[in-house]
């Protein structure tokens, strides 16, 4: 079997008949300014319904058959509204990372009009994209759950029905931090739960019957370890990509560098935002990435 190298498909992207600007036609009703965006994808959708459905189930235990059946009632105050308050967060990111546009490129935009309003000088190369008829800027790749071409695409992910791409990854980040923390809030009560049900009888440390109890605790226990396991590694591999200014896509393929190489630090603010503060925490600051050339050429 012959092995194809990396950069074949920009390769023939290179050729300038392979452009064909005669049959691209721009949509005919293209969406308005300020649209929300949401992927109409079943799978998608059925993996974002689960992911609240667990947020919620995990809820419901925490608080009636937990903290408030207990009769400690500083503990119960503490450990409820810090979970809540990590709940809510993880939710909000999640809904962020799900209906933020993630560095979508104008659809059916390689016309020849356009192209033509480029002025490209000569030697300068456009990319194309034969799927979505969109001129490709550097370090975009095309989703087929999408159907568009994505700015910095990391990855398509189906918890979020959502690519992570350019103007998303922040939320996914926070998304997948927030779900760790009360992954491994809720073990650390579970835990103090069982001691203190072993410890006196089990009638009294919750309002429903023992089994029904042990049930729900063993679900939320086998949930939260689920959870925490995945969440953490796919926080890491954020972490690291972001730091390393490469994608999941690109570490995948391989691909050429091609672009300026900056420190950790100016990586992480270029997601987060200019400068640092509590809102690189928080799911409703829009991180502040500054203006970037949409186009990018290569010589």
């Amino acid at each position: 079997m012959m092995l194809i190298p990396t950069h074949h498909f920009r390769d023939i992207e290179r050729k300038p008949e392979y452009l064909q600007p005669e049959k691209c036609v721009p949509p005919p009703h293209p969406s308005p300014v300020g649209t929300m965006w949401f992927i109409r994808d079943g799978c998608g959708i059925a993996c974002a319904i689960v992911t609240w459905f667990l947020v919620l189930y995990a809820e419901f235990v925490v608080l009636f058959v937990m903290l408030i059946p207990s009769r400690d009632y500083v503990y119960s105050i503490i450990n409820g509204i810090m979970f809540n308050l990590l709940a809510f967060l993880a939710l909000a990111s999640h809904c962020r990372a799900m209906l933020t546009d993630p560095g979508a490129v104008p659809k059916g935009n390689a016309t020849k009009e356009f192209i033509e309003s480029l002025q490209l000088k000569p030697g300068q190369v456009v990319y194309k994209c034969p799927k979505c008829c969109s001129i490709k800027p550097d370090r975009a790749h095309h989703c087929s759950v999408c159907k568009r071409c994505i700015r910095k695409m990391d990855h398509h992910c189906p918890w979020v029905n959502n690519c992570v791409g350019e103007n998303n990854q922040k939320y996914f980040v926070l998304f997948t931090m927030y779900i760790a923390l009360i992954s491994l809030h809720a073990l650390i009560m579970v835990g103090f739960h069982f001691l203190h049900c072993f410890e006196e009888d089990w009638t009294k440390c919750s309002s429903f019957s023992p089994p029904t109890t042990v049930i729900l605790l063993i679900l939320l226990c086998f949930e939260g370890l689920l959870f925490l396991i995945f969440t953490s590694v796919m926080f890491g591999t954020q972490v690291h990509s972001i730091c390393t200014d490469e994608t999941g896509i690109e570490q995948l393929k391989k691909e050429e560098r091609r672009w300026a190489k900056k420190t950790k630090w100016m990586n992480m603010k270029a997601v987060f935002g200019h400068p640092f503060s509590l809102g690189w925490a928080s799911p409703f600051a829009t991180p502040d990435q500054g203006k970037a050339d949409p186009y990018q050429y290569v010589v």
